[in-house]
């Protein structure tokens, strides 16, 4: 534990493409800088849409050999990040993606929306034992946009911390650990706005434009506390999301996923802090996700 870097930072995901979208430039950041960053992704991502036409043979309605393809672009996409601490909760292909809420697919054995949540938070307390974050970064109790797997791995990360830090929960996976701060991935609405605003006014291409309730965790203003500015990361996080060609489509700073809906990409990242003492001056948000937090 001594040879751990000062800084070590824990995201925890749903799928292969979602940390390249939330917080690639966040990630590229941190890595670039020094700090020991770790994706923690639950499930391969098996009921993805494709957009390639080339590869619509790897969809699960017929295939259904997405998941394996969607881990090579996961490796790619890290590569793209500077990240080298990358992990699928279990090992590849433990969980199921689960497909949206409300299909057959959310009870099929293996499921991650159909795992209990002390299971699979278990194999994540090994992770943190063994990584010991400082912060840890994940979704809101609604996944952001009520997405099962999405929702799953907030409660998973949730529990996962709880347990991690009790002394009497599986000692051999380690010594307790806390983690000191805890984070939800947000968008605050006014630069969402004024995102899809430019969007609308560059004719970026796409047949339509997403509707800013699309975007997975957009609120006030008030609720976000730390903005991390990744301006000097925007050509890594368009790449990496470029990496995940089976799901998302980038145009400049602009993306759709498969409905051809152009969304844009944000290169300042924002969050929610919900555990632990803000960093920050009061009535100001903090620009470091670590700030407060002793090495």
């Amino acid at each position: 534990m001594t040879d751990l870097p000062g800084r070590r930072l824990l995201l925890v995901h749903a799928h292969p493409d979602d940390e390249s979208i939330n917080n690639g430039a966040t990630m590229a950041r941190y890595a670039a800088e020094g700090a020991q960053v770790t994706l923690v992704t639950c499930t391969l991502g098996e009921e993805g849409e494709v957009i390639p036409p080339a590869l619509a043979h790897l969809a699960p309605d017929r295939e259904d050999r997405l998941g394996d393809h969607r881990v090579g672009e996961l490796a790619a996409a890290m590569k793209e990040l500077g990240v080298t601490d990358h992990r699928f909760l279990g090992g590849p292909g433990r969980f199921r993606d689960s497909g949206m809420m409300g299909v057959e697919q959310n009870h099929r054995a293996g499921a991650f929306w159909n795992t209990p949540v002390d299971d699979a938070a278990a194999l994540l307390v090994e992770v943190i034992r063994s990584v010991r974050p400082q912060v840890l970064v994940t979704y809101d109790p609604d996944g952001g946009y009520g997405h099962p797997d999405h929702i799953q791995a907030h409660r998973v990360a949730t529990r996962a911390a709880e347990l991690a830090a009790d002394p009497a929960f599986r000692p051999e996976l380690g010594p307790a650990h806390e983690i000191a701060k805890i984070y939800w991935n947000r968008v605050p609405r006014t630069v969402a706005e004024a995102a899809f605003a430019r969007l609308r006014a560059a004719d970026a291409g796409f047949p339509g434009i997403a509707a800013i309730d699309d975007v997975p965790g957009v609120v006030d203003d008030a609720l976000i506390t730390t903005e991390i500015d990744g301006t000097d990361y925007a050509e890594r996080k368009t790449a990496a999301m470029r990496a995940h060609a089976t799901q998302i489509a980038v145009e400049g700073p602009y993306f759709a996923l498969s409905n051809d809906l152009g969304q844009p990409v944000f290169t300042t990242e924002y969050y929610e802090l919900v555990r632990g003492a803000s960093g920050a001056p009061a009535g100001t948000r903090e620009d470091d996700l670590f700030a407060g937090v002793e090495s």
